[in-house]
């Protein structure tokens, strides 16, 4: 059932979850490995997804799955994304890294034309265009362009496209609890086939740290997938932008990172990109039954 300002209230938590899991990431990072951190984010973030799971129906129906290596391709897809993205957040100032994986819905639109048939118009082809001359201004014209730290959250952005994909896919047949679920536990499991080789022991301070980030993402994921089952994905989607603000900010006061007029401007472009295609997105999906004219560009 429909309720657009629930809906719009999970979406903001969500961000602000999020963004403060960001910052405990980064301020991790300095000390531990990515494998580690990302570790415990996926098993301090198996607490509340199972709680979640427990309170909609039970474990039964959530464990009930046709398609266990589609879970598999998500979650190494999705752990690939969680990767890159804490490394970006080590190596970039924190608001760089989040502006930079708002490229996500810009890659997106280019792989829904390989990976799953769709038609993509001029329109949509012009605003990706406009969108990665954002990504470039991000990255700095004065030749920073190829940096290590705008690589990894380039190929975090691509990865996150990648993973949306297959959630569409797996969403054709799979509860989203169940999918959450999955990815929580077999995420878990794979980084910790590596834990071993990277171990550092944490102080008490750190595991405070580690378990607050782990609930903290948990919560994030949940509230984010609730803002989606409240309201359309033209009200709630366009909110996500405003973690960019939060990260800015954060990133101001704990690490002295003043944001370039660069990193503003590239982000704006990116974001009237990322919007004006969920637009289009979302005109289209309106009105499925009724065929585009010939020589349609949305």
């Amino acid at each position: 059932m429909d309720n657009t300002p629930l809906g719009i209230a999970s979406m903001f938590g969500s961000v602000f979850l999020f963004s403060i899991m960001n910052v405990l990431v980064k301020l991790l990072m300095d000390r531990f490995s990515v494998t580690e951190v990302a570790f415990f984010r996926s098993l301090f973030a198996l607490l509340p997804v199972c709680l979640a799971i427990h309170l909609s129906g039970g474990f039964r129906t959530a464990l009930r799955t046709a398609r266990p290596m589609g879970h598999l391709t998500r979650s190494l897809i999705g752990l690939s994304t969680m990767i890159a993205m804490f490394w970006s957040f080590h190596l970039l100032p924190l608001g760089d890294a989040i502006a930079l994986n708002f490229a996500a819905p810009l890659f997106l639109t280019a792989l829904s034309v390989p990976m799953l048939n769709e038609k993509v118009g001029i329109h949509r082809w012009s605003a990706v265009l406009v969108g990665f001359s954002g990504v470039v201004i991000i990255a700095k014209p004065s030749g920073d362009l190829l940096s290590l730290g705008v690589l990894v959250a380039l190929i975090g952005a691509f990865c996150n496209a990648t993973a949306m994909i297959t959630i569409r896919q797996l969403s054709k047949s799979e509860a989203s609890n169940t999918i959450v679920f999955y990815f929580t536990l077999l995420t878990t499991v794979l980084v910790g086939l590596a834990l071993p080789f990277s171990w550092t022991t944490p102080s008490p301070t750190e595991w405070a740290m580690l378990t607050a980030m782990g609930l903290l993402g948990g919560c994030a994921q949940l509230l984010m997938t609730r803002a989606y089952s409240l309201a359309p994905a033209a009200v709630v989607a366009p909110l996500t932008y405003s973690s960019l603000l939060i990260a800015v900010l954060f990133g101001w006061l704990l690490w002295g990172d003043v944001p370039t007029a660069s990193m503003g401007l590239g982000a704006a472009v990116v974001m009237v990109s990322g919007l004006y295609i969920l637009h289009r997105e979302t005109r289209r999906n309106a009105t499925p039954s009724r065929p585009p004219p010939a020589g349609s560009d949305d």
